[in-house]
């Protein structure tokens, strides 16, 4: 996807980038799939509950008592005992928005490499994957679009790369 680095900006600057000249100058310059990787991350953020939303809450909580050896009945079950405690809701979600970040960079780390302990390694051999741009009939290109994980907190929607919203005591 070979773009002028004006269109590029534009491009960034309507999905919401911030510092779209940087990205597009990125992928202009240095050949990086740049708009690849940036709509990967936003679609990857897009999963992360949002910080102001806790409604969420009630749900899992009630999904759990109604069936309580549910998959994923042991997190209504444990927000539940939460705030029995005492636990802000606030607390409840910034908790739960750091584990889901957290899986999103484990899992641009593993993009780039399986880790494999060396015992499997021996066992199956090197072995790798590779997320990958593709052509117009989705057919997978040898365009990598690789280092997601140097990316993820700085496309954080809300601009503080997973630092606290609210001041520590």
């Amino acid at each position: 996807m070979l773009k002028k680095r004006d269109e590029l900006t534009e491009i960034f600057r309507a999905i919401g980038a911030s510092e779209p000249e940087q990205w597009a100058d990125s992928q202009v310059k240095e050949g990086i799939p740049q708009l690849h990787r940036y709509l990967f991350l936003k679609q990857a953020w897009a999963q992360v509950i949002d910080e102001l939303d806790d409604s969420w809450i009630e749900r899992v909580v009630e999904a759990a008592q109604r069936n309580p050896e549910a998959p994923f009945s042991g997190q209504g079950h444990a927000i539940g005992r939460m705030l029995a405690q005492g636990v802000e809701r606030a607390d409840i979600v910034d908790l739960v928005r750091c584990a889901q970040v957290e899986m999103i960079a484990g899992l641009c780390y593993l993009l780039e490499d399986p880790c494999l302990e060396d015992n499997v390694e021996e066992r199956v051999g090197v072995l790798g994957w590779a997320l990958v741009a593709t052509n117009d009939e989705f057919e997978p290109t040898d365009e990598i679009i690789g280092s997601l994980h140097e990316s993820v907190l700085e496309t954080d929607p809300t601009g503080r790369e997973m630092r606290s919203r609210r001041k520590t005591q």
